[in-house]
Order: structure tokens, then sequence, then C-alpha cells
């Protein structure tokens, strides 16, 4: 979710990466569900692993609770974003999940853009 709403932010100006440290098999069919509602399609993603050369290439390494399987690179900047995992929640979840990662990624893609 966070990937695909940066990119809609961002429009081009930013990059992002999506990776997990223990990813799924596949997008949770509830988020493909709710990002289908704005108008988001993640039906054809596939979650991948977070590895040492995406923190590397980031400027900034925002996180959702993988405390210390995240790869540490020094002089990093690191968001940790405390969410619940949507995996096997109810859709009104989800949305509540979705819509913070939403204005969260807006928040930061106006901090970057002013930086």
């Amino acid at each position: 979710m966070s990937e695909a709403f940066f990119a809609r932010a961002a429009g081009g100006r930013h990059e992002a990466r999506s990776a997990g440290t223990t990813p799924a098999n596949r997008v949770h069919p509830e988020v493909i569900e709710v990002m289908n509602e704005l108008g988001i399609d993640l039906g054809g993603r596939k979650p991948r692993r977070l590895s040492r050369e995406d923190a590397e290439w980031a400027d900034v390494v925002v996180t959702m609770g993988c405390g210390d399987e995240c790869p540490y690179i020094p002089g990093k900047r690191y968001l940790d974003w405390d969410l619940t995992d949507p995996k096997g929640r109810p859709v009104e979840a989800v949305r509540a999940t979705r819509d913070e990662i939403g204005r969260r990624v807006r928040a930061l893609v106006a901090e970057l853009d002013a930086g």
C-alpha cells in the first residue's frame, strides 16, 4: 500500500521500493480490495524480501515494526510506522490502516518536496 500511495503522491519526483522482512506469497486479498476502492490495482504485485541494498538505496527507510530484522545502515534516516498488519483483518480495519498509511505517505512526500 505504501509504495503505491508514494508513487501516486510523488508523481515521479521521488521513488520508493516496498519490501518486508517476512513477505507473504501474495498481496492479501483484503488489501487488494481496499486499494481497488481508490483505483489502485495491487493484484499483480508480489511481495518481496527487504535487502540491505534496498536500505542502502533509500534516503529514508520507513519500517513498520520490523525491529532488529531490518537492515541498519549508519547515517540513514529511519521512520518506524507502528501499524497493524492487515492480514486476516476485517475490511473496515484494513481501510483504517490504508487511510493512515495514505496520510503518512502524503506527509512524507510533502516533507521531501520541501527539503
